[in-house]
């Protein structure tokens, strides 16, 4: 059974409107590919015109995401940016950054073995639940996600909090409210200092919003404390489809 997820996401900091992001999904049980797009709007519009388009696929597998592809433009007044990563089944076969970064130096190696068994940031977003468990509780919670950004692999620890519900245009039910820890692994510069604030953070959250045909769990918002001050991006409409081409098949 295909679904498709759409959304649209606000993004704050420091309560200020400042960018609006919007997803578009198409999950099976067998596979997926998701498009993310995010755009500064209002103020911070004023002082930097950022755009950003993500999009990775791949394959879910008894009840585990295996990314094939990820790529990411970015583009300010200045410059645009493209990375692309071929993967086979979450294990990193090549990346390929135009222009490339010219801060590599002082990084902490990343290794071959850091780029086995990996979740790119938007297949990160897609998180299995295994057969039998409730999609809304600790199962939906409870894991760690390895990530590798073609830069940076760090992990992401999560764990329940509680459940809650929500109501915006297009989904009205509970969703799982999840603490999240970051961990640095590989690629980050030694003496960052937003990486050693990263690692100490207690103050970040993943609300996630249960999609039951392919039996998984997306984020419906995320909050994070900043060096720059408290951040939120919240879904402000969000609605799962069935795809009807699927549908009529199974009558």
């Amino acid at each position: 059974m295909a679904e498709t997820v759409r959304a649209r996401y606000s993004v704050s900091l420091i309560g200020l409107h400042i960018g609006e992001a919007t997803a578009h999904g198409s999950i099976e049980q067998a596979n997926y590919k998701i498009e993310l797009n995010a755009r500064l709007t209002g103020v911070a519009s004023w002082v930097a015109h950022v755009r950003m388009a993500l999009q990775s696929s791949g394959f879910i597998r008894r009840s585990t995401v295996l990314p094939s592809a990820y790529a990411t433009s970015s583009a300010n007044e200045h410059m645009t940016r493209t990375l692309r990563m071929a993967l086979n089944a979450g294990n990193v076969r090549a990346v390929e950054i135009t222009p490339p970064f010219m801060d590599m130096d002082g990084r902490v190696p990343v290794s071959a073995a850091n780029k086995r068994n990996i979740l790119d940031p938007i297949s990160a977003l897609i998180m299995a639940v295994p057969a039998g468990e409730s999609l809304v509780g600790p199962a939906a919670c409870n894991r760690t996600l390895p990530i590798y950004d073609g830069v940076i692999r760090f992990d992401l620890t999560m764990s329940y909090v509680r459940t809650q519900q929500v109501a915006v245009p297009g989904y009205s039910g509970p969703v799982s409210i999840c603490a999240v820890r970051y961990r640095p692994i590989a690629g980050h510069k030694i003496d960052s200092e937003s990486t050693r604030f990263m690692a100490q953070n207690r103050e970040i959250e993943a609300w996630l919003a249960p999609v039951e045909g392919a039996h998984i769990v997306v984020p419906f918002r995320v909050q994070l404390k900043t060096l720059a001050g408290m951040a939120d991006v919240e879904a402000t409409e969000f609605s799962i489809q069935r795809d009807p081409v699927t549908a009529k098949r199974e009558h």
